[in-house]
Order: structure tokens, then C-alpha cells, then sequence
């Protein structure tokens, strides 16, 4: 093994998985439930966004059901989230 390496001559390539990494979006979430991302996230030392990521990647692998209540009630919390 060299002691050093001379990489002046190499060519840089992009990353072809770089699309299919991750993509920025915008979420409105409730505040509660940041506080509680973040927390878990401060104790376990890892990004809370990483951690809203493997939740919804955990959701889907194990094909969680949402559990939704239709009516008055879901319109009124819906509209106390605005």
C-alpha cells in the first residue's frame, strides 16, 4: 500500500443513485409531534428527520394500516391544524 496517492489526474463523475437518495419536501406537521421526533432523536443522538424517515420506511415495509375516523370529528381537528 502506497503512503500516498495522487488523485490530480482523476476525473470526477457524479454519482448515478444520487436522485434516488433522498428529495427535500415541505410537511406541516403538528408540534407535538416534532417535540416528539426530536427528543427521541436527542436520545438516541441521530437527526430527527432521520428518524421521521426510518418511521415512514418502517410503515411501508410492514404495510401499516392507517387507522382514520371519518365525520365531524376528524373535519374539526383537521381544521384546528390550520
Amino acid at each position: 500500500m502506497r503512503i500516498e496517492y495522487d488523485f490530480s489526474k482523476m476525473k470526477g463523475r457524479k454519482n448515478p443513485f444520487v436522485q434516488h437518495l433522498k428529495r427535500q419536501v415541505t410537511i406541516r406537521l403538528g408540534q407535538d409531534i416534532i417535540k416528539y421526533f426530536k427528543s427521541l432523536a436527542q436520545k438516541n443522538d441521530v437527526p430527527y428527520q432521520m428518524l421521521i424517515n426510518l418511521y415512514l420506511r418502517d410503515c411501508i415495509q410492514s404495510r401499516k394500516k392507517l387507522s382514520w375516523t371519518s365525520g365531524a370529528g376528524a373535519k374539526e381537528r383537521a381544521g384546528a391544524a390550520h
